[in-house]
């Protein structure tokens, strides 16, 4: 575990958590590393789909046909227009 400052959000505003990983050379780091990184990527991919972007969007469905195992709650998209009208009736 460690704890630090910052890390690109604020400098001095958060406190950051996150953990280390000692890469030994075994199996079972070994192991670990690969659900690791496949959970990180994935979740950076899944974030960036949350936000509507089209390429985000058709990798990380592309990712949970691979793998069945990885399932992602997909945004449900508005039409552009529909959100349009609704910002200005808003205003």
């Amino acid at each position: 575990m460690s704890l630090h400052n910052g890390g690109g959000v604020g400098w001095g505003e958060v406190i950051n958590g996150g953990f280390g990983m000692v890469l030994d050379g075994s199996a079972e780091a070994d192991r670990r590393l690969h659900a690791m990184l496949f959970w990180d990527v994935n979740n950076g991919i899944a974030r960036r789909a949350w936000a509507r972007n089209p390429h985000a969007l058709a990798t990380i469905q592309r990712t949970m046909d691979a793998y069945p195992g990885l399932q992602v709650t997909l945004p449900n998209l508005a039409e552009e227009d529909l959100v349009r009208k609704a910002l200005e009736k808003s205003k």
